[in-house]
């Protein structure tokens, strides 16, 4: 199957047809108690790299919030980097496209269920303080530096989602987060493929298009060893799955699942991305 047409698969019109209005959302929320998760983040702030380690995760507006942040450095980055014509033509142009695309329309979904009590959107510093230049088309490391960027953005959404399941259970919240977790993990499949084609190199543990243990490509500019931390565990529900059945290796084991990573954690990562 065509891989944008696999990925519009995935198109969040399906999300913002199933999931209620805001209004409806919040009548269902029941003892969860609005004011008492409204308590959650400073509201009235941006993130910025002063503010971004006091931000909260208990109730639903603060992961929420948390996805949004992260939505927003995502769509921002891809529509900026499909403004710079840095990005080859050909599948890896389709593929950016398609996943701006569905950024854009996390984006929407998320400031639609927030409304008022969305963070404001963050001024972002994709140079990471003049270290990368990656929408200067002039610049022979700019497409190099994309992918590193879109694989780090990619594989920590996808942990960051996981990680904050546990406190949207019993909300109506939870299964379009699900659903955008969903996307997020084809995004960073594909990122990771189109990294590993640049480079041509061979599909083994580093260029896979899942994560083998804690390991990454290994070329650089290399993604930040923290959106790695934790994934090489191999214990799922207090089982080991190394000794299950004739035995698995570590590397299949780890492949299976993706680790969670906490709010703190996510915000570590991507706070150096704040202006």
């Amino acid at each position: 199957m065509n891989i944008i047409k696999f990925l519009d698969q995935f198109s969040n019109i399906d999300l913002k047809n199933a999931s209620a209005s805001r209004r409806e959302m919040f009548s269902q929320l029941g003892s969860y108690g609005k004011k008492a998760a409204f308590a959650a983040i400073p509201f009235g702030l941006g993130v910025t790299k002063s503010n971004a380690a006091t931000m909260a995760f208990f109730g639903h507006v603060g992961p929420l919030n948390l996805a949004l942040t992260l939505e927003y450095l995502e769509s921002d980055f891809y529509n900026r980097a499909l403004l710079s014509n840095v990005v080859p033509s050909g599948r890896p142009l389709d593929v950016y496209e398609q996943i701006a695309k569905h950024e854009n329309a996390h984006v929407a979904l998320l400031e639609s269920v927030l409304g008022s009590d969305a963070v404001d959107k963050p001024i972002f510093d994709f140079t990471l303080g003049g270290a990368f230049d990656p929408f200067n088309a002039t610049n022979p490391q700019a497409y190099a530096q994309l992918l590193t960027l879109a694989q780090a953005f990619e594989d920590t959404g996808v942990r960051a989602y996981k990680g904050q399941a546990g406190n949207l259970a019993g909300t109506p919240y939870l299964a379009p987060a699900l659903r955008i977790h969903s996307v997020e993990a084809r995004h960073a499949a594909e990122v990771r493929r189109l990294r590993s084609a640049y480079y041509n190199m061979e599909l083994n543990d580093n260029g896979l298009g899942w994560i083998t243990l804690n390991k990454q490509l290994n070329v650089r500019p290399m993604v930040p060893a923290a959106v790695y931390a934790g994934e090489e565990l191999t214990v799922q529900a207090g089982v080991n799955l190394t000794s299950l059945g004739n035995g698995y290796s570590a590397e299949s084991a780890s492949q299976s699942f993706d680790e969670p990573i906490t709010g703190e954690e996510a915000v570590a990562i991507a706070t150096p991305f704040f202006a």
